[in-house]
């Protein structure tokens, strides 16, 4: 309770999110426009029974100086963000309820996101994506439908760029600590002869990273070609990036936190003189290009029709230097010098990803003053090839350049089809139901994985219903079932089962002129959940395993209250309870009965907070806060895997120039992260073995950690230019 009490003397000490940040959907909604119709498939308004947050460019705009789009949600509720490099650029991530990247399902204007394969989202593919997105919406829990992976702790729908009606162009500058720099360039060439418009953005962020050597070197684009009508909305989208990324996914581990925080082991190595090196080159090189064919049709005042096409290419490798690397590994022969044979050798490697994902996304829509109903569906394929060469070794008899040591294809293909409705039975209450079917098929090839050939057939049943009470009182009930298949790093760990949630949400929604509050109770409970084991693979990735049953119960508050004219406070809160149930383990050689563990990376308290002050119309100051309470990186609750909590506090400063001449504006912005230069760490891992030599005729488990700290106090400066 101390904790708790805690917790809300901090809500009231250092304000929150603000009245912008603040979803005001999520109370009141609003009208969808015609660039809307392309979410429309996978979002939801106020008269859903789905628990969510919507953000729009508005609100990140005077923060969005280069950092990537899972820290700039950082503040929203039950939302836990990390960052490989330490200051939010490069390879970053969020959690929702606990529930990694992976479960977080990702659309972009109704189209799957998620690596296919792994089910992970790497926003660093997609550099300053958020200069292009006109909103987001981050629904908690299982969602409505959508297209993808099955969402097992939260949906998130990106909705890119609007159509201009009036010409502009934008220049955008940013730099900042450890030698960060974003150049961006935006223009659009507004509504030409009322129907066609054509807009564009280039971006490039460098960073050195807080992290020694994760450094980040960031390109992107994105082109749209948009015609529009009175009942039409075409749009052909181009965008990409290239990322090149220092690798930092080792962590250090807890003596090298207290000395040397900022230690980055990888690349590590001895030279032929006995001196430790790095390797300049121990980096992550990928290019992905996205192309999107969107149209919606509108037939009458009742129907309306979305089809989309899609294609997604994505090739590129990481770099390694491996230090006396055994010959069987590459399939070099040993070979004797001096009578000593020599079976290792130091080398460079590269391993490869090469793949394409392509589909097609539709939905009809019917809609009156009583019923909204939506019959939707997807078909989407993955190819990816997987390879690994040697472009370097020192002892390497009989290999070429670009040897490859192995050579793997994978193939998934995806469909869903779904029905959902929104019936309004009076002015008080609606009833809200979604049935989807979705079959996959996933066949790979591999040392680590063995021989895949899996099919899933899922059923998704979901329903609900909301009272408004009056204008002000919404409240809302509902389940929801889903079924997920594995990822490609689940098979490593042997025969994976597909895992099944049943998701309950309790809410209530208050809206008035000054106070908006959103508050819901929910119960995920869970079988056969494929939990994170804290480890990870020989490529960073987390790795997880089927614990049986498991569960989340929580409370999450959100709220927004305006103190005038100049002031806005508005906090969130989110308690939860995250448990696996009669955990077995075994240590030292015994099989132990552990009862209920917690759930690895599953804090049971997230407090956000903003607060606002706005002097005049030019100026606006904004405090955001934020506190996650200690969480296992296990799921045996080791307390050698104990993330200790920890809090951060952000400083945003915007202020705005209108001039009457050909530049119509400037705005700057300065945003000072962890002001208050908190030492603190987001992210780990945790691992154990058994020690069966140091003793002999028994066995010792041995437990191991590791940690990524954040950056303290840095800074970023930036102006944007509209003309």
């Amino acid at each position: 309770m101390k904790t708790i009490f805690t917790t809300f003397a901090l809500i009231g000490l250092t304000m929150g999110i603000s009245a912008q940040e603040t979803q005001q959907d999520s109370l009141e909604g609003k009208k969808i426009t015609l660039d809307e119709v392309f979410v429309s498939g996978v979002r939801v308004t106020k008269e859903s029974p789905v628990t969510f947050s919507n953000l729009t460019k508005e609100d990140v705009k005077s923060r969005n100086l280069g950092q990537d789009i899972p820290i700039l949600m950082n503040f929203l509720p039950s939302v836990v963000t990390t960052s490989d490099a330490g200051a939010g650029i490069g390879y970053t991530s969020l959690r929702v309820r606990g529930s990694d990247a992976t479960r977080v399902n990702v659309t972009i204007n109704g189209i799957p996101y998620n690596d296919p394969e792994s089910h992970g989202t790497f926003w660093v593919n997609m550099p300053d994506f958020s200069s292009s997105t006109e909103s987001l919406q981050l629904q908690r829990g299982v969602g409505t439908s959508t297209n993808g992976a099955g969402a097992f702790g939260a949906s998130l729908n990106v909705l890119t760029d609007g159509y201009a009606e009036e010409a502009f162009g934008q220049i955008s500058s940013s730099i900042g600590s450890f030698n960060t720099l974003k150049n961006s360039v935006k223009f659009s060439t507004g509504l030409l002869n009322d129907h066609i418009e054509i807009a564009g953005r280039l971006s490039r962020i460098t960073s050195d990273g807080y992290i020694d050597r994760a450094s980040s070197e960031l390109d992107s684009y994105f082109l749209q070609g948009a015609y529009k009508s009175d009942n039409t909305l075409v749009k052909a989208l181009l965008f990409g990036g290239h990322e090149i990324t220092y690798q930092a996914w080792y962590g250090i581990d807890a003596a090298t936190l207290e000395t040397d925080r900022t230690f980055n082991p990888s690349g590590i190595h001895t030279d032929e003189n006995g001196n430790t090196r790095f390797y300049e080159k121990e980096e992550d090189n990928y290019k992905q290009n996205h192309a999107q064919l969107l149209w919606n049709q509108k037939l009458n005042n009742d129907w309306s029709t979305n089809l989309a096409f899609h294609y997604t290419k994505g090739r590129g490798y990481f770099e390694q230097f491996k230090e006396e690397e055994d010959f069987s590994t590459y399939g070099f022969q040993p070979f004797t010098v001096d009578g000593e044979e020599i079976n290792t050798t130091d080398l460079i490697r590269r391993r490869w990803l090469d793949n394409d994902f392509y589909g097609a996304v539709f939905s009809t829509k019917y809609s009156n003053e009583e019923l909204d109903f939506i019959l939707g569906g997807a078909w989407n394929k993955y190819e990816g090839g997987h390879f690994g060469e040697v472009i370097w070794a020192e002892y390497a008899p009989g290999s070429r350049i670009r040897n490859r040591y192995y050579d793997n294809d994978s193939e998934k293909t995806d469909f869903n089809i779904y029905a959902k409705a929104n019936y309004k039975l009076d002015e008080n209450w609606s009833l809200f139901g979604d049935l989807q079917y979705r079959a996959v098929g996933y066949q790979a090839n591999g040392e680590d994985t063995g021989l895949v050939d899996d099919t899933f057939n899922f059923f998704n049943p979901k329903a609900g219903i909301t009272f408004d009470l009056n204008q002000n009182n919404n409240f809302y009930f509902s389940y929801a079932q889903a079924n997920r298949e594995p990822n490609k790093n689940d098979y490593e760990n042997g025969s994976p089962k597909p895992e099944k949630l049943n998701d309950f949400e309790l809410g209530w929604r208050y809206v008035s002129p000054s106070v908006k509050v959103n508050t819901n109770v929910y119960y995920m409970g869970y079988k056969d959940q494929l939990v994170l084991t804290g480890e990870l693979n020989d490529v960073g990735a987390p790795l997880r395993s089927n614990v049986g049953d498991s569960y989340r119960l929580g409370l999450e508050i959100d709220a927004n209250v305006s103190l005038g004219n100049k002031f806005a406070i508005g906090p969130n809160i989110a308690i939860s309870s995250n448990k696996n149930r009669d955990i077995v383990f075994q240590r030292d050689g015994v099989l132990q009965e552990l009862g209920n563990t917690n759930i690895a990376f599953s804090p049971g308290i997230i407090v956000g907070n903003r607060f606002d002050y706005l002097p005049n119309e030019k100026l606006q100051l904004s405090l955001l806060s934020k506190y996650v309470g200690e969480q296992y990186m296990g799921n045996i609750d080791s307390d050698g895997s104990k993330l200790e909590s920890y809090s951060q506090t952000d400083l945003n400063v915007q202020y705005l120039i209108e001039t009457n001449s050909f530049i119509k504006s400037i705005a700057l912005s300065l945003l000072v992260n962890n002001i208050l230069d908190k030492e603190y760490v987001s992210n780990g891992y945790f691992y154990t073995y058994d020690d069966t030599w140091s003793v002999p005729n028994s066995t010792t488990t041995i437990e191991g950690a590791g940690y990524y700290p954040q950056a303290g106090i840095n800074m970023l400066l930036g102006a944007t230019l509209s003309f």
